[in-house]
């Protein structure tokens, strides 16, 4: 199939790359078959066959998902850590669980992504808001019973991972 002519945007430039038109239609309709077959041409050394403005597009997206990933396990962590210390009355051993688990799953997506590591401080204060919000939901608890920033320091909340990582 002939390639057709695309503009598209990457990284806030606009770029005219050569998209065949069958590769085009498979990110649309089977982006299972269109990311093996962007594998297969990458291995195969394929390039003029790559949708390279698509494929652009999900490689910016991975970091965005890690970055993303990241959020949510430290939401978590946040969240259990201040329903323990608001509500030490309803504390529970699944929070404590829950806190070890979120702890292990942020140190393993920091071992496995370095480069988070210097953005970790505005990570925690972006996930300390929605986990702010979660407590207060999950305890029943008036919102402003919680700080409105995170009481604990990088060092409080990750004591051994501050060898590793900080």
């Amino acid at each position: 199939m002939e390639p057709i002519k695309k503009t598209v945007k990457a990284r806030s430039k606009k770029m005219s790359v050569a998209i065949p038109a069958k590769e085009e239609l498979e990110y649309e309709k089977d982006f299972s078959k269109w990311a093996k077959n962007q594998a297969k041409f990458l291995r195969n050394r394929e390039f003029t066959k790559l949708d390279m403005g698509n494929l652009v597009e999900e490689i910016e997206d991975l970091s965005k998902r890690e970055r993303d990933k990241l959020a949510s396990h430290l939401e978590n962590l946040l969240m259990h850590k201040l329903k323990v210390k608001f509500q030490p009355g309803k504390h529970a051993k699944s929070w404590d669980l829950s806190i070890k688990a979120a702890d292990h799953k942020v140190q393993k997506v920091l071992k496995e992504n370095p480069s988070l590591k210097p953005k970790l401080k505005d990570i925690v204060k972006d996930a300390f808001f929605s986990a702010r919000l979660k407590a207060a939901l999950e305890t029943k608890l008036e919102e402003d019973t919680f700080p409105e920033e995170c009481p604990w320091s990088l060092k409080e909340l990750f004591s051994d991972l501050e060898k590793k990582y900080l």
